[in-house]
């Protein structure tokens, strides 16, 4: 698995996730994974809802495009984060989009600042160029 990065106590982020780490990340104290992929993806789970719910995670699907922002995708990801069991596991391929959807529910939930957001950025490796962390804090920080 690649490194887990916690965002916020509700909220951590990785890359790929194999079947036999989801009854790890049970055993650990998570409830939900929300999986950020596309059906097309290279190495995508194909039965990765299957096996999060035998090990008894809750589980969503929302696949967003790692290079082009879709703010209706990026809003029912952040509704996903608000409905599922916390704490949740956030996913993709290598951890991009997952930290960035993580900042954007941190930043709505704690209300962070724009420096706030740069600081745990910076502290945590996620790319602030990721394409829906930018759309996001352009339009939420954008300067009238």
């Amino acid at each position: 698995m690649s490194e887990l990065k916690k965002v916020s106590d509700d909220l951590s982020v990785a890359g790929q996730i194999s079947s036999e780490q989801l009854p790890e990340l049970a055993s650990a104290g998570f409830k939900s994974v929300l999986n950020l992929r596309s059906l097309g993806e290279k190495d995508f789970l194909n039965d990765e809802q299957q096996q999060a719910e035998v090990a008894g995670l809750k589980y969503a699907n929302v696949p967003l495009n790692p290079q082009e922002p879709n703010q209706q995708l990026t809003a029912a990801a952040i509704q996903e984060i608000e409905n599922l069991p916390k704490p949740i596991l956030i996913h993709c391929a290598g951890g991009a989009r997952a930290g960035g959807i993580a900042l954007i529910a941190d930043v709505l939930q704690a209300g962070l600042t724009y420096e706030e957001v740069v600081q745990k950025a910076n502290a945590l490796g996620i790319n602030l160029e990721q394409p829906h962390l930018k759309q996001f804090l352009l339009e939420k920080f954008a300067k009238n």
